[in-house]
């Protein structure tokens, strides 16, 4: 077992340990899914909700965008975005973002209590408000047909979950899909084919994202 191996998922054979490490980033199991009803219910929650639809946008990135390919940690599971450090990550605007988790998480509880069933996580509501955002901006541009795919699953980790220092090392000096740099003396262009890499993503993934995000 070593860091590269990423998340117990990820184990094969019947020879693995039970032990879940601390740096893996673990996340509790799933529960009840959403279905397309409750979904629908959610991002008209959430449009509705006070907080400007670039703002859940740019905090559905934050989320995701830690993710690293090439050793499976970071990325929107576990909604670490809400626990220390990364909600005080420059990159990630602390004060926007405080006030972004707050008011989504009064469409959470509201949510919750009304569907004790299947309740959402902050992890699978971050990325859902994100989704919900850029279909209203469509439809402001007279785009009434765009549907952006959701698949709910998340869960939300505990600070306990968390090792805040090895986590650390996830925090962006540069990100240039937000146009976000902090002094990092390499080249701009080369750390955003970077980005885009360990995303995974496609040029024409990265080129949309780019022009969409800024």
């Amino acid at each position: 077992t070593h860091r590269d191996m990423g998340p117990v998922a990820r184990y094969l054979g019947k020879y693995v340990p039970e032990e879940q490490m601390i740096w893996q980033d673990p996340v509790p199991t799933s529960g009840a899914l959403l279905g397309d009803a409750e979904v629908a219910e959610l991002k008209a929650a959430v449009i509705v909700c006070g907080i400007d639809h670039s703002a859940l946008v740019r905090t559905a990135w934050a989320s995701a965008s830690t993710y690293r390919k090439t050793d499976h940690r970071g990325g929107a599971n576990g909604a670490r975005i809400r626990l220390s450090p990364q909600i005080n990550w420059e990159a990630n605007d602390p004060a926007e973002l405080a006030e972004v988790l707050d008011a989504l998480g009064e469409v959470r509880k509201a949510f919750n209590t009304a569907h004790a069933v299947t309740p959402i996580s902050m992890a699978d509501l971050v990325v859902l408000a994100g989704t919900a955002a850029v279909e209203a901006a469509a439809i402001a541009a007279g785009h009434t047909n765009v549907a952006v795919p959701f698949t709910p699953g998340r869960t939300d980790a505990s600070d306990e979950q968390t090792d805040a220092a090895s986590f650390a090392v996830l925090e962006p000096v540069v990100d240039g899909f937000r146009n976000y740099h902090r002094g990092e003396p390499s080249s701009p262009e080369s750390l955003l084919v970077e980005k885009a890499y360990m995303l995974t993503l496609t040029s024409s993934e990265m080129a949309v994202l780019v022009a969409g995000l800024r």
